[in-house]
């Protein structure tokens, strides 16, 4: 099977919120999957998230993020410049 990623994804396991409405909405999530384009999210549940926010990771790190894909508990995103 082909590799479709353009970037080489990193195996992690970071605590992180997903930050929308302005900052005054926020939903925990684990950093499965990291990479300079992009990560995989898993939440309780991707109801309710919209398809952009803002990643804020444990080590303070921030990333604008746009939704890529959707499953029940996981996203996928594309980091946004």
């Amino acid at each position: 099977m082909e590799e479709r990623r353009r970037a080489q994804r990193h195996r992690t396991l970071k605590g992180g919120s997903i930050v929308f409405n302005e900052g005054r909405s926020a939903i925990d999530c684990t950093v499965r999957n990291l990479s300079e384009i992009g990560a995989n999210l898993r939440v309780t549940s991707v109801v309710g998230i919209p398809d952009e926010f803002i990643l804020q990771m444990s080590d303070k790190t921030t990333r604008d993020c746009r939704v890529s894909w959707r499953k029940a508990t996981e996203l996928g995103v594309a980091f946004v410049s």
